[in-house]
């Protein structure tokens, strides 16, 4: 017979699981897309990026993005506290502005480019696109 911690236990392995594929299964695509075809040439005038990016790094480092988005979201919404919607929303918005401090501006800050204003505003579009995307799916993957 199933305890009622065993079903909560499997539930919140099932939803954390579920998250980190909300996390993982868009993020990895739209980043592709955005910097390696859509803008490629943009990122590539900017002479910031090797010319061959290692795929399987980008792809290790949205793994364990991917991972902790997922572990956070019970911890920051308690379960039944909005929509799915708002809650995802919500933390897509704290979830982006947290990655966007460590992928656009310590970025921008540190590494020599053509011009820090266009990676900024590319930096932060794919930021906000990436976050308005995963944010709803990671609450949705929660929602019970």
């Amino acid at each position: 017979m199933r305890t009622a911690s065993y079903v909560a236990r499997s539930t919140g392995l099932r939803s954390f699981w579920l998250g980190f594929a909300a996390y993982l299964l868009p993020s990895f695509p739209i980043a592709y897309v955005w910097h390696l075809v859509l803008f490629e040439q943009k990122y590539h005038a900017l002479q910031i990026y090797r010319d061959e990016p290692v795929i399987a790094f980008g792809l290790a480092s949205m793994i364990i993005q991917g991972a902790i988005f997922s572990w956070l979201f019970p911890r920051v919404f308690a379960q039944g506290s909005g929509s799915f919607l708002k809650d995802g929303l919500l933390y897509g918005l704290g979830a982006g502005l947290l990655s966007w401090s460590f992928t656009t501006l310590a970025v921008a800050a540190k590494n020599v480019m053509v011009s820090v204003p266009d990676y900024v505003l590319l930096e932060t579009a794919f930021t906000i696109l990436q976050f308005a995307v995963v944010g709803p799916l990671i609450a949705l993957a929660y929602r019970r």
